[in-house]
């Protein structure tokens, strides 16, 4: 199957000729899924991919730098060398997306606003399916925080363990996506807390409730109860926003005492 690049016309040439290697890089997307390529499958040569796309060399190989860049390549050196495909990590597209929201000063608000709609959702979703392993790995995270914490440094651990907690929830939904955005959400508003520095001042009741909240959680989904899992989470986030908000303003209100 050929892949033909529409070549611009003499008015947006200039424009658009810093674009050409994205406009490969996309259409060698496009042809690996055309071709049904699967990871560690070998992609055509430079040479071929020259021909097959009517572009320079130069352009070809910036195209393959901004694919590799991406994850999606991998290039191996020596005997049976050259460019195959690759499956782009789960860690990767978290660091990626992390980037991006990195000069977004995203809020408690906005982190919660989409906690409270999917976490619910997932829980429902796990009521009943959860596997002994399952259960006995979230009891295990649980362990980590079953004393009340002692300073703020052990509040801030306490903390981000029981957003592993969540975290481990979503690596059991069978919506990958669901999961995805999930387990992302989590992770940034563990290192939103670390930055911050939202847990210099410690909160027990946090820490309390909201252990009680995820033992509760857990009976529900151990016993089947999509809907007492739901309403569980529910309650859960929207106590746990109404607390982060105010950690949030006692940090905001200190540094703008200075």
């Amino acid at each position: 199957m050929s892949h033909v690049i529409t070549r611009p016309n003499n008015n947006t040439r200039n424009q658009n000729r810093a674009s050409r290697p994205l406009q490969v890089a996309e259409a060698i997307k496009n042809f690996v899924v055309s071709e049904a390529l699967q990871p560690g499958d070998k992609l055509p040569n430079e040479a071929e991919l020259i021909k097959r796309f009517s572009m320079a060399k130069g352009t070809i190989r910036e195209a393959m730098r901004i694919l590799e860049a991406q994850g999606l390549v991998k290039t191996r050196t020596g005997p049976g060398g050259g460019c195959f495909v690759h499956e782009v990590s789960e860690n990767r597209t978290r660091a990626l997306l992390s980037n991006y929201f990195y000069f977004k000063h995203l809020s408690i608000t906005d982190i919660y606003q989409i906690r409270k709609k999917l976490e619910p959702e997932l829980v429902s979703n796990l009521a009943g399916k959860l596997t002994r392993e399952d259960i006995a790995e979230l009891e295990t995270i649980m362990e980590e925080y079953k004393t009340p914490p002692q300073n703020k440094e052990e509040d801030r651990i306490h903390h981000e363990a029981s957003l592993r907690f969540h975290s481990k929830l979503a690596e059991y939904a069978k919506n990958h996506l669901l999961g995805f955005i999930i387990g992302f959400i989590a992770e940034t508003l563990s290192e939103m807390t670390t930055n911050r520095r939202l847990f210099d001042y410690p909160n027990l009741q946090l820490w309390r409730e909201g252990r009680e909240f995820q033992l509760n959680l857990l009976k529900a989904i151990k016993s089947g109860d999509s809907k007492k899992a739901s309403e569980i989470m529910t309650n859960h986030m929207s106590f746990a926003e109404k607390l982060m908000q105010q950690q949030e303003f006692k940090v905001e209100r200190r540094f703008s005492d200075f």
